[in-house]
């Protein structure tokens, strides 16, 4: 059977030192705002869709390096890390796999506002260092990115 996979993208939100990261209730873990790119969409501007959508929060995000320059095309800005997840069948969906562009991103303040068939403003929490070291709910990959993307962002401070 051939594998189906779909493009996400994912930020991991730094506010001052610490990581923003909600209840996610279908998977029952504590994840940062992200989803699926739209038929049309490139990859860092679904980050920040997404991350619009779903905090109400604008992100700025961090700029990697490109080096690239193409005669016919154009380097897309690299994401700091791009993952690949099996996605098992649920709710009448087929197992898939997503292939998750994740990106750092700064947000100038904690107003949550999310859409309104988003998630209550009551599911996101704000996250130190120490919290995602210490966290039992949280996964090894969660906290290690959420420890990284802060440290990333007050470097550049």
């Amino acid at each position: 059977m051939e594998t189906t996979r779909h493009f996400t993208a994912t930020t991991y939100v730094v506010n001052d030192g610490e990581c923003l990261l909600h209840d996610h209730e279908r998977l029952g873990m504590l994840l940062p705002p992200g989803g699926h790119l739209d038929r049309d969409e490139l990859p860092r501007d679904a980050a920040l869709r997404e991350t619009r959508e779903e905090t109400g929060l604008e992100v700025t995000l961090l700029e990697p390096e490109t080096s690239v320059t193409a005669d016919f095309g154009r380097e897309l800005a690299p994401a700091e890390h791009t993952m690949l997840y099996d996605v098992d069948a649920f709710d009448g969906e087929v197992a898939h796999q997503h292939i998750d562009f994740v990106y750092y991103g700064e947000a100038a303040s904690r107003d949550l506002a999310p859409d309104d068939d988003e998630r209550a403003t009551d599911c996101w929490r704000w996250f130190s260092p120490d919290d995602l070291r210490t966290h039992d709910e949280l996964t090894e990959e969660v906290a290690t990115l959420g420890i990284e993307a802060i440290e990333r962002v007050e470097s550049r401070q």
